[in-house]
């Protein structure tokens, strides 16, 4: 019903900056509330940070200061922008929608914070 596609993933040291981008594409239904969560390999999924339809966002408090999310309704993309990067916030990053009755993950772009 919903695809979403991530980019923007990869190799930098700590302390860099590094933005995702998530666009999405299909149906649409409703105020949809939209964001980030990471998996990082032995530990369950996390939350990053979501946006609802209007603007509203939540932080995980491991982020809050450091990462920011954005959207863009015209373009249907969702972006991270995460600054001050840590080693513990290596992770694959994956896209999250949620709408009444349905929810889509994205595939997934690995993060890497070397020290």
């Amino acid at each position: 019903q919903v695809h979403l596609v991530e980019s923007g993933g990869g190799l930098v040291q700590a302390g860099g900056s590094l933005k995702l981008s998530c666009a999405a594409s299909g149906s649409i239904f409703g105020i949809p509330l939209m964001g980030w969560y990471r998996q990082a390999p032995g530990k369950q999924r996390e939350l990053v940070a979501t946006i609802t339809n209007n603007g509203d966002t939540n932080y995980g408090d491991s982020v809050k200061g450091r990462f920011t999310i954005s959207k863009d309704n015209r373009k249907y993309t969702v972006d991270l922008q995460m600054n001050s990067l840590k080693p513990e916030d290596t992770a694959v990053y994956y896209c999250y929608y949620s709408a009444p009755g349905f929810t889509s993950w994205g595939q997934g772009t690995q993060v890497t914070v070397s020290s």
